[in-house]
């Protein structure tokens, strides 16, 4: 940490102060509704709420997670998680194993269906994606993602 970021993490700003566009947590609140936003119509189209879209999009990188393993991904509370996955499972976009060393555990898998309704969705996001990082180069976004992994560490209460 240089000296100006120890300043700005140990002083103890009001936030009016910083202001709300230096102050991360707001920016990245922003960032994130406008995302969520924009995609909503298209989503809506399918047929897909946020959370059945982030789902998707879990499941279509990393197969075979668990519920809670899905709700932290997610960042979605399990409960509606459980609600979300129920709800997905009933139009066939998932499937839920049973793991064979514990039958308490269930491994979620996306279906056929699932998979392919993922891949009429990655577009949109993907263009919202590229939307939001025009005009930032490949060390830019390389940084920003650093700095995000990190901040993420800083706070998680997950191994992953």
């Amino acid at each position: 940490m240089d000296d100006d970021t120890a300043e700005l993490a140990e002083r103890p700003y009001a936030l009016g102060e910083l202001g709300l566009q230096q102050f991360a947590p707001y920016l990245m609140n922003r960032i994130m509704g406008r995302y969520n936003a924009t995609l909503r119509d298209d989503l809506k189209a399918n047929g897909l709420s946020t959370a059945q879209m982030r789902t998707l999009a879990i499941l279509a990188v990393a197969e075979g997670l668990t519920i809670n393993e899905i709700a932290v991904y997610a960042v979605i509370e399990q409960s509606t998680m459980s609600r979300t996955l129920d709800a997905m499972e009933a139009q066939d976009l998932l499937r839920r194993e049973t793991e064979a060393s514990d039958n308490r555990v269930r491994r979620i898998y996306l279906t056929e269906k699932g998979r392919a309704l993922f891949d009429e969705v990655w577009p949109v996001m993907r263009s919202a994606f590229q939307t939001m990082f025009a005009g930032v180069d490949a060390e830019e976004y390389a940084t920003f993602v650093a700095v995000l992994q990190k901040v993420l560490r800083n706070i998680r209460k997950h191994d992953f």
